[in-house]
């Protein structure tokens, strides 16, 4: 299994695009410049000392070696050795919204972010359970299969945010039905389904589909994001940060709904818990989880996962090295062998 262990470097490529920007405004400038004095062909053909071709190439080689090194900060890392073996665990499957709603800043940094440090959080605690992930706005999608590799279930869940899903709103209603179509493996045997949102529930009958998961074994634990005072939903336009607003120009304030989140959870037989800010105590959920009727099943997993940071590191050392090794200069042999032809072929004419 391939993967990145520190994306954030991936920032590193706005740099490499503003440096490419600066190169070509400064060979404009250079132009221009010459342009006042006479054609500029001919101007360069007169030059013995620098080289165009030469001058791209060398930067080319130096863009090649900082894109290397972008690669090489974010480590990718590769797993090595799969490993296979028999567990006893629970089927564990988190509903996470990922509307707009979710952007929300009344829980730092905000709604979002908070819920999937609390996934991680959880996974740490899971105890050879297998754990999936369904992603809701409008829609839902299954983001991450039943899984027992929790280095995968952290790194998709590392993915998400609120762009994943196109279609805007909060069905989660469709995501409680589709946890029960696409997990619901053995419907005699209790599984656990977590819903963590903020309630705003706009497109469909929650507390139903929360009925019909809990005949289907489901026990469902429901964990609200954000504040009853709620916040403004931030967007960025021209990377200028502004909040969302309604046909009438009023800033749109989006707030916690728990009674919905409360219902689902009676329904579903399992805990409601709060996150409007201070980090909740998971214990209740974990216990309860723990003390489900365990179930067997085949777990392979990739382990021994090793950085492979040195490959793209040797690349960039290495076209440093030769752009250092290239001068800007024209070849002199060439330009006097370039001079020989252009004269032989004037004779030649006259």
């Amino acid at each position: 299994m391939f993967a990145w262990e520190n994306k954030e470097f991936f920032w590193g490529f706005l740099l490499i695009l503003f440096l490419l920007v600066l190169f070509f405004v400064q060979r404009i400038k250079v132009q221009r410049n010459l342009a006042r004095f006479g054609d500029v062909n001919l101007l360069q053909s007169l030059s013995e000392e620098n080289s165009k071709k030469k001058q791209y190439f060398k930067f080319s080689l130096v863009v090649l070696s900082l894109i290397f090194v972008v690669f090489s900060l974010a480590n990718p890392l590769l797993g090595t050795k799969l490993t296979e073996g028999k567990r006893q665990g629970v089927d564990v499957v988190i509903l996470l919204d990922v509307s707009n709603s979710m952007k929300a800043e009344d829980v730092k940094p905000n709604r979002l972010e908070r819920a999937k440090q609390m996934i991680m959080k959880l996974i740490d605690n899971l105890v050879n359970d297998r754990i999936g992930i369904i992603v809701f706005a409008g829609e839902p999608y299954v983001q991450l299969p039943l899984t027992a590799d929790y280095s995968a279930a952290k790194l998709f869940t590392s993915y998400i945010d609120t762009d994943i899903i196109p279609t805007q709103g909060t069905a989660i209603g469709a995501a409680i039905d589709l946890a029960v179509e696409r997990f619901n493996f053995e419907p005699n045997r209790k599984k656990a389904m977590i819903i963590i949102t903020d309630g705003e529930n706009h497109e469909d009958d929650a507390i139903s589909a929360a009925e019909n998961a809990a005949k289907n074994n489901f026990v469902i634990h429901t964990i609200g994001m954000g504040t009853l005072e709620g916040g403004p939903i931030p967007i960025y336009v021209n990377g200028t940060k502004e909040f969302l607003k309604d046909q009438s120009g009023a800033v749109v304030t989006t707030k916690l709904d728990p009674v919905m989140l409360q219902k689902i959870s009676a329904v579903g037989g399992g805990e409601f818990i709060l996150n409007s800010g201070v980090d909740p105590d998971l214990s209740q959920i974990v216990e309860k989880i723990a003390r489900m009727e365990k179930k067997e099943y085949e777990r392979k997993i990739f382990s021994n996962f090793e950085s492979q940071f040195q490959y793209p590191l040797f690349f960039a050392v290495l076209f440093l090295l030769i752009e250092a090794f290239i001068s800007e200069r024209r070849n002199k042999y060439l330009v006097a062998l370039n001079d020989f032809f252009q004269k032989s072929i004037k004779k030649n004419e006259k």
